[in-house]
């Protein structure tokens, strides 16, 4: 059984022993579990879950900070009259490989504000982005794929 499936049981456990069906309860058999899992990690050989939730709690985390950056930057420049933005279409060449992670990145680019993913090339090797803000299409494009592709990366596909 992989490391996931023991960390359900371990928490549908932590609920029967504690006798709380909520889910406080079950998150917090889910967190002792993947404790006890860690701790344990030695005796049952290593996996890959063990980076993959860490890479998906840091996925959740920054795309949050990105999504509060950008919406104050799109909320200042509607509420001020000086505007900042200097809209473009940009090719971002991809990295990431399966359709999931593709998927994903395309989604987060298009839910942070001043950002919207409009196509994907045949190949699969480029994304075009319409971007608010793009004074600099190289520190974007940058932006882009050190941060949310990179992110998807190291949660989604196996490296």
């Amino acid at each position: 059984m992989n490391a996931f499936g023991l960390n359900l049981i371990l928490a549908l456990a932590w609920v029967a022993f504690t006798g709380t069906v909520s889910l406080t309860g079950v998150l917090t058999g889910f967190v002792i579990g993947y404790g006890a899992l860690w701790l344990i990690q030695p005796l049952i050989g290593t996996s890959t879950y063990f980076r993959r939730v860490t890479a998906w709690i840091k996925l959740i985390v920054m795309f949050h900070y990105e999504l509060f950056v950008s919406s104050f930057a799109v909320a200042m420049d509607v509420l001020t009259p000086r505007h900042r933005s200097r809209p473009a279409l940009i090719e971002v060449p991809l990295d990431v490989k399966t359709d999931a992670g593709i998927l994903l990145v395309t989604n987060l680019i298009s839910l942070t504000p001043g950002t919207l993913s409009l196509d994907v090339s045949e190949d699969r090797k480029t994304l075009l982005v319409h971007a608010m803000f793009a004074d600099d299409h190289d520190a974007l494009r940058r932006s882009l794929k050190d941060g949310m592709e990179r992110w998807v990366i190291d949660a989604v596909e196996d490296v």
